[in-house]
C-alpha cells in the first residue's frame, strides 16, 4: 500500500501521463483512419472517373491524374513486379490497391485497360497535434517537478525531527518560504527553542540547588559528629544522609533524562560488570550479603559507567527489601537473575519505573533510573515471584 505523500504525487503524474500517451495514441489512430477513409474515397473517384472518360473519349486523362498528384506507371518492368505482387496476395482483381515498397498502388484491371497508378499524396505529419501533446505533457513534467521540489523542505524537516528525537537539541529548521510546510517547519524551530531553554534551565536550576546543597550538607554531617547525645547523632546524621542521597539521586535523573551525553559501548564481561556494581555500594563485607553465581559468562555491549549504576540500583532496592538481607545473583545464558526472599510486589512493575514511586525505604527513583537507563540500552527487566522469592530478570 502507497502510504507516503511523495509516492502518491508520483502515481498520479504517472497515471496522467499514461493517459496522455493512450489518448496522443488513439487520436493519431483515429487520424489516420480519417486520412486513409478520405485516400481511399479519392482514389474511388478517381478510378470512375477514368473509366468514364475513356468511355467517351478512348483514352486516360492524364492531365486529371497530375492534378490529383497520382501518375500512371509505365515501366513494364515495374509493372510485371507489381503485377506479380498483387497476385501473390490475391489482390489481383478488377480494382484493388495495396503498398508495395513504401510506396501506394492502385490496379485497375477492366474490359477497356489495365492500369496501375502510383498515389503520391502522403499523410501529412501531425505537427500541430504533436506540439499541443508535447506542451501538455512538459507542463504536466515541470508541474511534478514543481511540486516535488516544494516538498523537499519537508525531507529535510523530517531529517531535523529524527535528529532531535535523537536528543541533539541543537538544530535549526527555520524557513523563510510562506508555505504551509514552511509554517509548520517554523512552529517546530519554535518548539525546539523553548523545550531547549527550558531544558537548559532545569539543567541549571538542578546544578545549582545541588552545588548550594552540598556545601551545608557536609557542614552538617560534620557537626552531627560532635552531637553528645547518639541518638540525636545518629537522627542528624540519618537526615543529612537521606539529604545527601536526594541530591545524588537527582545527579543521576539530570545526567539521564537530559541525554547530553554520548554512550561509550564496549563489550564487558557480565561478571565484570557485577562485580563493579557491587563495589559502587560500598558496603562492608558484601560477599556475606551477596551471593554471585556463574552458569556461563558472557560479554554485554553497555556503556560501562551507566550500566554499573543500573546493576548497583537493582542490588541495592534486593538488599533493602530483602527479609534476610541476603541476594543471590545468578549469570546464564545471556541474561542476569537478582533473587531475594521477601514479600511480592503489590502492583504491576511497570508502576515501580515511575519516579518518586511511593517507597518506605528510599526516594522511589532506583528502578525510574533502571529503566531509562535499560531503555538507552534497548534491554529490558523482567519480574516474577516463585516460592517466597522476588527474581528480576536482565534481558
Amino acid at each position: 500500500m502507497i502510504t507516503s505523500l511523495r509516492s502518491k504525487i508520483q502515481l498520479v503524474f504517472t497515471v496522467t501521463l499514461i493517459l496522455l500517451g493512450v489518448l496522443f495514441f488513439f487520436s493519431i489512430k483515429y487520424d489516420h483512419a480519417v486520412v486513409e477513409e478520405r485516400t481511399q474515397a479519392q482514389e474511388r473517384t478517381i478510378s470512375h472517373y477514368l473509366y468514364n472518360y475513356y468511355l467517351r473519349y478512348g483514352e486516360i486523362d492524364k492531365a486529371y491524374l497530375a492534378s490529383q498528384n497520382v501518375s500512371l506507371v509505365t515501366d513494364k518492368n515495374t509493372v510485371i513486379q507489381i503485377e506479380r505482387y498483387f497476385k501473390e496476395k490475391g489482390k489481383y482483381k478488377r480494382y484493388a490497391v495495396d503498398t508495395y515498397h513504401l510506396k501506394r498502388f492502385i490496379l485497375i484491371n477492366n474490359d477497356h485497360f489495365n492500369l496501375i497508378l502510383e498515389n503520391k499524396n502522403k499523410a501529412k505529419f501531425p505537427i500541430k497535434r504533436v506540439i499541443i501533446f508535447s506542451s501538455i505533457f512538459l507542463l504536466i513534467l515541470a508541474l511534478y517537478l514543481w511540486i516535488i521540489k516544494s516538498l523537499r523542505p519537508l525531507s529535510k524537516l523530517k531529517t531535523q525531527i529524527q535528529t532531535f528525537s535523537k536528543g541533539n537539541l541543537d538544530i535549526n529548521c527555520k524557513s523563510d518560504k510562506k508555505d504551509e510546510i514552511a509554517e509548520v517547519a517554523n512552529e517546530f524551530d519554535y518548539a525546539v527553542t523553548m523545550i531547549r531553554e527550558l531544558l537548559q534551565s532545569r539543567q541549571l536550576f538542578l546544578r545549582a540547588i545541588m552545588h548550594e546543597l552540598k556545601t551545608p550538607i557536609a557542614k552538617g554531617r560534620l557537626v552531627s559528629e560532635m552531637l553528645p547525645d547518639k541518638k540525636s547523632k545518629s537522627r542528624m546524621h540519618s537526615i543529612f544522609e537521606r539529604l545527601n542521597l536526594l541530591i545524588d539521586e537527582f545527579a543521576k535523573i539530570e545526567k539521564i533524562t537530559s541525554k547530553n551525553f554520548e554512550l561509550t559501548i564496549k563489550p564487558y564481561k557480565m561478571s565484570d560488570l557485577v562485580e563493579t556494581s557491587v563495589d559502587l555500594l560500598m558496603i562492608d563485607h558484601p560477599q556475606r550479603l551477596i551471593e554471585i553465581k556463574i552458569i556461563e559468562d558472557f560479554h554485554n555491549k553497555v556503556d560501562f559507567e551507566l550500566f554499573t549504576l543500573t546493576l548497583k540500583n537493582l542490588l541495592d532496592n534486593s538488599i533493602k527489601y530483602s527479609s534476610d538481607k541476603q541476594v543471590q545473583v545468578i549469570i546464564e545464558q545471556h541474561g542476569l537473575q537478582i533473587i531475594n526472599k521477601g514479600e511480592a510486589l503489590t502492583e504491576p512493575l511497570e508502576n515501580y519505573f515511575k519516579p518518586f514511586h511511593a517507597s518506605k525505604k528510599g526516594l522511589g527513583l532506583g528502578l525510574y533510573i533502571v529503566k531509562s537507563i535499560l531503555d538507552i540500552h534497548k534491554m529490558t527487566l523482567h519480574y516474577h515471584y516463585e516460592e517466597g522469592k522476588n527474581i528480576f530478570t536482565v534481558l
